[in-house]
Order: C-alpha cells, then structure tokens, then sequence
C-alpha cells in the first residue's frame, strides 16, 4: 500500500471537486444499483439508510466529496475513517467486499459524468479509492484480531437468545441476550453497540445496530429497543417472545467510556439516545468512580419516559451522581419533582449554567436536531471539542460530511 498519494492524483482529484458537488448524488445512487445488482453484496448493507430519507446515498455523497476536499490532509478524517471501519466490522464487511464497491464506484464516475470522465480521471479516482480501502482493511483486520482475541469473543454471527423482555416505556424495551452456546461474552467498552442480522420473513436479511445498554458482565448484554413506526426490524423485534434466537456480531464503536474519569462527566440524552449512557452510568458506578456525574435526559412524558427508576437506583448507589429529567409536555397529572425534574426542552442557557462547562467531558446522544444543538451550544461556550464526544444512530458516512 502506497503511503502517499502522488502529486498528479492529487490534483486530478481536487480538480473533479465541482464535478462532484454537482454530480455527487447521482454518481452514489448509480453506485447503489450497480452494487445492489448481486444480492450478496445488497445484503450487506442496513437498508433502512437507504429508503425515503435517502440518508445514505445523501452521507456518502457527502462523505465522497470531504474525501476529495480533504485528499491533501488526510489527518483530519482519522475519527471519521474509525467510525467507518467499526461500522464495517459490525456488518461483517471483508476485504473481497471492497472489489465489488471500487468497481461501481467507478463504473458511477463514467456513466454520470461522460466524457468528462476520462481515463486519466477514472484511473485517478481509483487509486485514491484503493488508499482509502486499504486503510480501512488494516485497521478493520486489527479489529477483528481484537475480537476474536478477547475473553469471549467471537468473529462473524454468533447466535443469542432473548432470554428476558423488560417494558421500560411506551414506545421503548429491554432485551436480555444470552449466548445460545452457553459460552461467556466479550467485555464492551460502555457506549458500544452490537450489530444484528435479523431474519424477517418475506424480506432479506435486515442489518441493524443497537446500542448496548449496560455494564459488562462477561455473562450477556442488554440493549434497549424504540419500536420504530416504521421500523422493519425494530416492529419485528418487539413482537418476539422470549427464547427467540438472533445472529449477533461482538460490539464494535469509536464512541465509549473505558477508563475512570479524571474530571467531571455530563451524560446528555434525548429520547432513545439513553441507552448507551445507560450503559456508562452503570459502569461508573460499578467501578466507585468518586468523580461528579451529571445525568440528563430528555423525553416526551412520564410515559415515554424508559428506565427511570433504573438511573435513579443507580444514583443512589453512586458516589457523586446528580440527575435531571426533562419532559418536553408533562401530562396533566404529573407532578414537578416527581415525575420530572424540568419542563421543556433542555435550553442551551440552562446545559451550561448547570454543568460544569469549564473542566467536564460531555457524552452526548440523541436525534440529529438534539445534538446538533447541544453540540453547538457547548462549542459557542468554549468547551473544547477533545471534550465533546457524541454519538449519532444513522449512516456511517455522515461523519465524514461533518
């Protein structure tokens, strides 16, 4: 693998830039269906990204594009080529995989650009296509190592079951996973997710990732679950009784707490983004962390509220834990103090006069117009980015775009 790109490729493909701000959609969306032509390689992927939002068609454009803004320094794109390679190690992706998407990459450039397309542009394009894959090989090939190599862990699908279903809100639930094998499981770092292969009648395989919501035990995981209106696989979950078996890849993700902290933590949800702050509450306090813990959620009401009592119990137990709950319309019997902490949104102004914004390290997790707000929020406030880690429940690529 060449270290560097050469200078000539370089600017041939900083010189396809306008081309690809015009062309950029229809050059992934021709990708798509060249790919999607073998049912293997569809199979692959998690196409609910792929449906009406059209969001990952939209991110890999996107990220297509940062690739040739930033050829050049290519620094800048490391957190968001981890993000890809865990994506990809969650799916399963392997090396033989990466011939099929450079050749309708490719193939996209020629067909939607035309003439422009010369031999010269197409033969630049792969070059810079391969020094990216063959990064992303390496560090996907140490991950896997890293798995398979762990107390418990495992290389490709392994079979659970769902040994428990726990109701925590109308719309959210828990479920218990126990290795069929009887085996012991891979200690996640808190924050990880676990990747799905579900098996849905009458569809193909249907790839999912979801967050693990709570602390290693060595024994099994749980991840807490919104029933999606339109959520193939997510209705499909919730209708399964206990002792359904599922195909399970070892956790994966660039976005985690693994070490006791050596100042304060905020752990900032919206919605369904608690689990995998969950998850890192739990840790915190199993390990007697004695640093201040700021837990703040954010819902709808008391009856979309999940896990409630749960953090509170944790709270309790904890050294320093203070939490504080949101409830964007309280219903007309809930009381303040009681059921919730404060009515609304969680204001910008209120996130930083209530945490401390000069030393913490914020874990963040929510709906896209929630992060992007506190996000901003934070950084107008002089909270240095080092210390603002988030995570997102959508397509690999966006990252990249950002």
């Amino acid at each position: 693998m060449p270290k560097t790109l050469d200078a000539k490729t370089i600017a041939i493909v900083t010189a396809t830039l306008p081309a690809l701000q015009d062309s950029g959609l229809a050059i992934v969306h021709e990708m798509y269906a060249r790919m999607f032509r073998d049912p293997a390689i569809r199979d692959l992927f998690n196409q609910s990204h792929h449906g009406v939002s059209d969001a990952q068609p939209r991110a890999l454009a996107g990220a297509i594009l940062a690739y040739a803004a930033n050829i050049e320094n290519l620094g800048a794109l490391a957190p968001a080529v981890e993000r890809i390679a865990q994506k990809h190690v969650g799916l399963q992706i392997q090396p033989e995989h990466y011939p099929h998407v450079g050749e309708a990459l490719l193939g996209a450039i020629s067909h939607v650009l035309g003439e422009a397309a010369t031999p010269e542009v197409l033969e630049a394009w792969g070059e810079a296509y391969w020094f990216l894959a063959d990064i992303l090989i390496a560090r996907e090939k140490r991950i896997y190592a890293a798995q398979v190599d762990a107390a418990g862990g495992w290389n490709g699908w392994r079979e659970f079951r769902i040994e428990r279903v726990i109701p925590e809100s109308s719309l959210i639930s828990s479920f218990i996973l126990r290795p069929v094998d009887g085996g012991p499981v891979m200690a996640h770092r808190p924050g990880q997710y676990l990747s799905f292969a579900f098996e849905i009648p009458g569809h193909p395989p249907a790839k999912r990732n979801y967050s693990i919501s709570s602390a290693p035990n060595g024994e099994s995981y749980r991840i807490s679950v919104k029933a999606e209106p339109l959520g193939l696989a997510s209705r499909w979950l919730h209708n399964q009784p206990e002792g359904t078996v599922v195909k399970v890849a070892a956790p994966a993700g660039e976005f985690f707490l693994d070490r006791l902290p050596e100042r304060p933590v905020v752990l900032l949800s919206g919605g369904v983004g608690l689990t995998p702050m969950v998850a890192m509450l739990e840790w915190l306090v199993d390990q007697g962390s004695d640093q201040p813990v700021h837990y703040i959620h954010g819902t709808h009401d008391r009856d979309t509220h999940a896990m409630r009592d749960h953090i509170r119990g944790l709270a309790a137990r904890g050294h320093a834990v203070q939490v504080t709950d949101f409830h964007q319309t309280p219903l007309a019997d809930e009381v303040a103090g009681q059921d919730y902490d404060v009515a609304g949104l969680i204001a910008d102004e209120w996130l930083i006069a209530n945490t401390p914004a000069a030393t913490a390290d914020y874990y963040i997790c929510g709906p896209r117009p929630f992060l992007r707000a506190a996000v901003s929020a934070l950084s107008l406030a002089g909270v240095a980015a080092s210390r603002i880690h988030y995570e997102f429940f959508g397509p690999a690529d966006e990252l990249l775009v950002a």
